[in-house]
């Protein structure tokens, strides 16, 4: 099986450190995803595990080489970092053509994956033609092209409707469980939600975290019971008591973090007070992610409270 290892990587632009002493591994079997606010370094480290930029130190390997010395790279690693990359004046079956024979392969598999990524139908149009999101499919078509072992995708769901969004985020659940390595960037959390069982997140060139999904958000955000009560009162004196801290919302019902629902149940019980609605509320990753990026943003807007009247 074939993995993405990252050592020590190091890349300065100038007197900009990009991406800073990260080291991290990919493995195959999984959809990692891979986050980070813009500016964390994340478009950087896939140009370096890629060989598309030098690294200042360290190193970045796949099935432990550099991607560069690959013989047939294609077949190695697949990956779409630019949607926009190929050139304009040619067909979408141009396009996968000439790609198709720099790896000696023929115009049989180039039928397949423009079928797989559902464009057959427009092969023969001009990419200049296309829109955003059929730019996405041509894009990942190229990269299955070769039916590689890696497939790296920055931003995949970019562009894609409804339908192309379910089609994308099956295909890398289908590739992992096939034993692939998958490395998905993406600035959207509760897609990322959906689809990635492991998590690297990085942080103005420096790794953050590097933990299972479900491990990730509960290091960060702490469980909590939503409930309603014709007695909050009473309720939320009782639980004090027990050392539970109730804090009621706008909507009349009670949030009490650090509890379980079962907890809340049993001691109302014990007290004969009614309830409306005990249940637990799951943390989300966007509340993990932000908890754990908080200051670590490039860039940040003035919140609306602050705004200068005009």
């Amino acid at each position: 099986m074939t993995s993405i290892e990252v050592s020590e990587l190091t890349k300065d632009y100038g007197s900009n450190r990009a991406v800073d002493g990260l080291s991290f591994t990919v493995l195959p079997g999984r959809v990692t995803g891979f986050l980070g606010p813009n500016g964390a370094g994340k478009s950087t480290t896939m140009r370096l595990v890629l060989g598309l930029d030098r690294p200042t130190s360290g190193a970045a390997t796949i099935g432990g080489r550099r991607y560069a010395h690959a013989a047939e790279p294609l077949r190695l690693a697949g990956a779409l970092l630019d949607a926009n990359a190929a050139h304009g004046a040619r067909t979408a079956r141009d396009h996968l053509l000439a790609l198709a024979a720099a790896h000696r392969m023929g115009r049989g598999r180039v039928a397949e994956v423009l079928e797989d990524a559902g464009i057959a139908s427009v092969a023969a149009h001009r990419i200049r033609t296309f829109s955003l999101g059929m730019r996405q499919r041509l894009g990942i078509a190229a990269a299955l092209l070769g039916d590689p072992s890696v497939l790296m995708l920055d931003e995949p769901s970019n562009g894609l409707d409804p339908e192309g969004i379910i089609w994308i985020r099956e295909l890398m659940r289908r590739l992992a469980a096939e034993g692939r390595t998958v490395l998905v960037s993406s600035h959207l959390m509760n897609e990322t939600a959906s689809f990635a069982g492991h998590l690297v997140v990085l942080g103005k060139g420096r790794l953050l975290a590097n933990a299972p999904m479900q491990d990730f958000i509960d290091s960060r955000i702490r469980p909590r019971v939503r409930l309603r009560s014709p007695e909050g009162e009473r309720l939320r004196s009782l639980l004090f008591r027990k050392g539970l801290v109730p804090v009621e919302r706008g909507d009349g019902s009670w949030a009490v973090e650090s509890a379980r629902a079962e907890e809340i149940g049993s001691i109302a019980a014990e007290e004969d007070i009614t309830i409306y609605e005990l249940a637990t509320e799951q943390a989300t990753l966007e509340e993990a992610y932000l908890d754990l990026t908080v200051g670590e943003a490039q860039f940040s807007a003035r919140p609306p409270s602050l705004a200068p009247e005009v």
